[in-house]
């Protein structure tokens, strides 16, 4: 049986039955604000506190000083000393944009993946690392070649997929079929604010379910709660939310 690592969110491990399957590369996708981001500092914060698992963070959106500063909004101990100490190594948009050529962007990530001793990754975003490619095909070469890369290095990697529709967009697509899991994080307009979902859509190798269900965002990061939204994917209720 293939060992699981944690993701470091209360209640999404035991959906996953554990977490997720160690050297797996999984699409976490959603509409912008729905806590995508928080999900990849967390994961790699968790990791270095309760598994001592070195992360690598690449942004190809934001600074290191707004990522740090994501991770102090809502209260992840120790991030930055984590950052100091080189325990999560972050690539942020002004590396990894400096140059418009793919390769020079990938090698930049792999020397720090192959020079370092690192379990987890977390890619922000993968809507940016396409613009990379033309070419449907040259798209699709690179991210399996990419994806291969990470799982040969040994790494659990989260690629963050941003979408533009507030319910996820099932279709499947390119990064469906290069990923072993789908995660999505789904947020709703009420009138005193939002409510927020998770939903396990896939996870190769594991049994999973695959139920909505709600989740928060608060200090110490995001919290799902083993309530199921009042409706499956797979299958609907009278309860179901409107969206």
């Amino acid at each position: 049986m293939s060992e699981l690592v944690s993701t470091g969110v209360e209640g999404l491990d035991s959906i996953l039955t554990g977490g997720i399957t160690q050297r797996s590369t999984v699409l976490v996708s959603g509409n912008p604000g729905t806590g995508k981001s928080i999900f990849g500092i967390q994961y790699l914060h968790h990791g270095v506190s309760e598994h001592d698992e070195r992360g690598v963070y690449v942004s190809f959106e934001e600074d290191e000083a707004d990522i740090r500063g994501a991770a102090e909004s809502v209260g992840f101990e120790g991030f930055d000393e984590m950052v100091d100490d080189g325990d999560i190594v972050i690539l942020d948009k002004r590396e990894m944009l400096r140059e418009t050529d793919f390769s020079t962007a990938v090698d930049r990530l792999l020397d720090t993946v192959e020079d370092g001793d690192f379990d987890r990754l977390v890619l922000d975003s993968l809507s940016m690392f396409q613009l990379f490619f033309d070419a449907e095909q040259e798209k699709r070469t690179y991210l399996l070649k990419f994806s291969d890369i990470l799982k040969a290095n040994g790494l659990t990697s989260l690629l963050i997929n941003e979408q533009g529709a507030v319910f996820p967009d099932t279709e499947v697509g390119l990064e469906n079929f290069l990923t072993d899991g789908n995660i999505y994080f789904i947020q709703t307009p009420t009138d005193s604010g939002v409510n927020r979902y998770v939903w396990v859509a896939k996870m190769r190798k594991q049994d999973i379910d695959t139920d909505i269900f709600p989740m928060e965002i608060g200090q110490r990061g995001i919290t799902v709660h083993e309530r199921a939204g009042g409706f499956s994917m797979m299958g609907g209720s009278d309860d179901q939310p409107s969206f």
